[in-house]
């Protein structure tokens, strides 16, 4: 017979495996809606990040169609009426590729706090994160661009196609927002703070932005300029989505530029593209920085 000795120690007890992310396509889409309503829910609670992401754009328009509009010609026509349809799809764009900086500063804020540590330390997808973020800041983005397409009304602007192109336009211009949101991402997760985030995700864009066809025609540019505007992938958006509109005045000369030869095509293609690279970029940076 064994006789135990009861001050011996016992066996130890078994640590807790530390939790596995859940794989599968449909659990990766299940984690990325939850995380895209937690920041949905927490843009809610504050108003006012809706409300100067749309006074901004609504400036643009005001400012631009008022103070450029009859000053600058468009195919040989300078009425502020022909500006201000010429005008309306840069602004549009502009408006969804700046939400990158909002998305960068996000995400930088949820790194700073810690945020991005507890979600590692759930089971789930690691791209859900990022992915449910991007999500959440393309349903602020629409929100921001259908307010903007009701001033743009009230101040003129007309469309003069089918309400299916119409959509299309827009539906380009928020698949150019999303991608440009995963380059926000990246960004927030290189930099230290949200602040600097902010001023990371904003200081590329204004050279992207004005350097196109979005305010001015690109035949007006220097030569190297031009050539810079047409492969632009914002200028091709923003050429899409004025074709898709009917925004363009009749004899308007299109530039021989493949992209904008065929604006549409090149704008999902260079969208697709960006999303692919940097999303690819984002989660792998995502994945050594919560390491």
């Amino acid at each position: 017979m064994t006789v135990t000795d009861p001050a011996a120690p016992g066996p130890a007890a078994p640590r807790p495996a530390a939790p596995r992310p859940r794989g599968g396509l449909v659990q990766g889409v299940t984690d990325s809606l939850v995380i895209a309503q937690r920041n949905l829910i927490r843009m809610s609670r504050i108003p006012e990040m809706i409300i100067f992401g749309v006074i901004q754009p609504v400036m643009f328009v005001v400012l631009f169609s008022y103070v450029f509009g009859g000053s600058i010609s468009v195919g040989g026509n300078t009425s502020p009426a022909a500006y201000r349809e010429f005008l309306m799809a840069g602004i549009f764009a502009q408006t969804v590729t700046f939400a990158t900086a909002g998305a960068g500063a996000g995400i930088a804020d949820d790194m700073h706090k810690g945020l991005i540590d507890r979600f590692r330390s759930l089971p789930m997808a690691r791209g859900a994160v990022l992915t449910g973020r991007t999500l959440a800041d393309l349903v602020q983005t629409t929100l921001t661009l259908i307010v903007l397409a009701i001033v743009a009304l009230l101040v003129g602007w007309r469309t003069h196609t089918s309400l299916g192109e119409v959509l299309g336009g827009f539906a380009l211009l928020l698949l150019l927002g999303y991608a440009f949101s995963w380059i926000g991402a990246l960004i927030g997760l290189s930099v230290r703070t949200p602040e600097a985030a902010t001023s990371g995700g904003l200081i590329w864009l204004f050279p992207l932005t004005f350097i196109s066809n979005a305010f001015v025609p690109s035949e007006n540019m220097p030569t190297f300029l031009r050539h810079i505007a047409e492969w632009n992938p914002f200028s091709a958006t923003v050429q899409a989505a004025r074709e898709l509109f009917g925004n363009l005045p009749p004899g308007y000369p299109v530039p021989e530029a493949w992209p904008m030869q065929h604006p549409v095509l090149a704008s999902v293609l260079w969208s697709l593209l960006i999303i692919v690279v940097f999303r690819s970029l984002a989660v792998r940076k995502y994945r050594s920085a919560t390491a």
